[in-house]
C-alpha cells in the first residue's frame, strides 16, 4: 500500500469501543484504556487507567496493592497490537491473531498502584514476516515504572 494515501482506521485519541476492534483481549485482560498518539510503523501512546477494582488487586497483594509486573509489561505488548493492527491495511484488521512470544531486558522501576495512569510508549524496532519486536516503556507521572523489548508473532 502507498503509505501517502494510508489512512488508519481510527485516529487517536480514541477509547475502548476502537480498542476492541483492535485488539481480541476483553475484559478484565483488556489493558489499553486508551490511545493518544500513533505514527504508522513507528510508535504509539496508550495508556491504563489503574483502579482499585481490578480484579488482581484482591491477592496482589492484601493490604498492599501492586499491579504484578507481568500485567504491566502486557500492557505494553497490548499496546504493540493497537500499533500493528492500526499500521496495517484496514482489510487485514481481524485475519491474525498476534501472541506474545519474547520478552527480553524486562526492568522493574517503580511500584504501579490503584489510582495510577500507567503510559505505555511503544516503538516497532523491525519487523520480519510475520513477526514484530517492540520496545516499550511504562510510566506513571512521567517517571519509568517498567520498560521492556518484546517479540510478538502473528498467527492465523
Amino acid at each position: 500500500m502507498n503509505d501517502a494515501a494510508f489512512t488508519p482506521l481510527f485516529t487517536p485519541p480514541f477509547g475502548p469501543a476502537e480498542i476492541e476492534r483492535l485488539l481480541p483481549h476483553r475484559y478484565p485482560f483488556l489493558l489499553v484504556d486508551r490511545v493518544l498518539e500513533f505514527e504508522k510503523d513507528r510508535r504509539v501512546l496508550a495508556y491504563k487507567n489503574v483502579s482499585y477494582n481490578e480484579p488482581f488487586f484482591g491477592g496482589h497483594f492484601p493490604g498492599h496493592p501492586v499491579m504484578p509486573g507481568v500485567l504491566v509489561i502486557e500492557a505494553i505488548a497490548q499496546a504493540g497490537g493497537v500499533l500493528t493492527q492500526l499500521s496495517r491495511d484496514p482489510s487485514e484488521l481481524g485475519k491474525d491473531t498476534f501472541y506474545l512470544v519474547k520478552v527480553d531486558k524486562a526492568r522493574f522501576s517503580r511500584m504501579v498502584v490503584p489510582g495510577d495512569r500507567l503510559e505505555l510508549e511503544v516503538t516497532l524496532e523491525r519487523r520480519i514476516r510475520n513477526m514484530a519486536q517492540y520496545a516499550g516503556v511504562a510510566r506513571v507521572d512521567g517517571e519509568q515504572a517498567a520498560c521492556a523489548e518484546i517479540i510478538c508473532t502473528a498467527a492465523r
